[in-house]
């Protein structure tokens, strides 16, 4: 595996992990505590339509499917905050209709020949120096919004009705998680496609929850441990030359399970 760094591909696929690794922690604990998975899992494959528009109209991939994804998240924003009760329904309309309109586009799109699996479980090797700032950025800009309004987005995570006696934008703040949490899934894809990415958003968070008492600590606890699995999942698809998205699921997988016997154990 050493020989290996000494290649510009895996350089940045170690680096691509860690950034995804730490936005995944953070945005995916906001995911868990607002119960947005479900929601989550629609802007992931909704976003799908984007990468198509990008292909057809030969845009770059990243902002095809984050300005899809980013419209998904205000429209089911809306939707949650005003239809509740018709949510699920409207959720999997939009689920289905952008995965139709992602393969319809990338069908007409001529003398384009594409794999899909790269965009259903990932490829990390192929992520480039743009996709590096790209992932940059979004994660500098993550981070310093949580720390700057951390206060209202934990007001608004536990208690949205105590979060509106204080005055906060509630609506505000929600659509804010949904935005961010498009963006963050729309990296992830790269790392481990769209089927994927959900787990890769709660598994470590699910593990961090049940080791920290507070929504700070979890974020940090979730960075580390969906960093740790990645480079794991990284460095077993090296050495067994298996799916580099597939491999890190499979790793966060085995270690919760895990985790959950040595829990188990402990109450005991």
């Amino acid at each position: 595996m050493i020989e290996a760094l000494s290649y510009e591909f895996v350089q940045n696929a170690i680096i691509a992990g860690l950034l995804v690794s730490i936005a995944s922690g953070i945005i995916g604990s906001l995911i868990v505590v607002n119960r947005m998975v479900f929601l989550a899992g629609g802007i992931a494959h909704t976003s799908y339509g984007g990468i198509g528009l990008a292909i057809y109209f030969g845009l770059p991939i990243f902002l095809g499917a984050s300005l899809f994804a980013v419209l998904s998240a205000f429209i089911i924003a809306f939707i949650t905050l005003n239809h509740r009760g018709r949510m699920d329904t409207f959720i999997g309309l939009m689920w289905a209709v952008g995965m139709a309109l992602g393969v319809v586009l990338i069908d007409l799109t001529d003398g384009y020949s594409v794999d899909l699996m790269s965009y259903l479980f990932g490829s990390i090797l192929a992520v480039s120096h743009n996709d590096l700032y790209y992932m940059g950025t979004l994660l500098i800009a993550t981070i310093l919004i949580v720390t700057l309004r951390y206060r209202d987005i934990l007001a608004v995570s536990y208690d949205s009705d105590y979060a509106k006696l204080r005055g906060i934008n509630v609506k505000f703040f929600y659509t804010l998680i949904l935005v961010l949490s498009a963006l963050t899934v729309v990296v992830a894809i790269k790392v481990v496609g769209l089927i994927l990415v959900i787990a890769l958003l709660t598994i470590p968070v699910y593990i961090a929850e049940k080791l920290s008492n507070t929504l700070y600590m979890m974020m940090i606890l979730s960075g580390i441990f969906s960093s740790i699995f990645t480079i794991s999942g990284l460095i077993l698809s090296y050495l067994y030359n298996i799916s580099s998205g597939a491999s890190i699921i499979l790793v966060s997988a085995l270690s919760l399970f895990v985790f959950l016997i040595f829990s188990n154990l402990r109450l005991r």
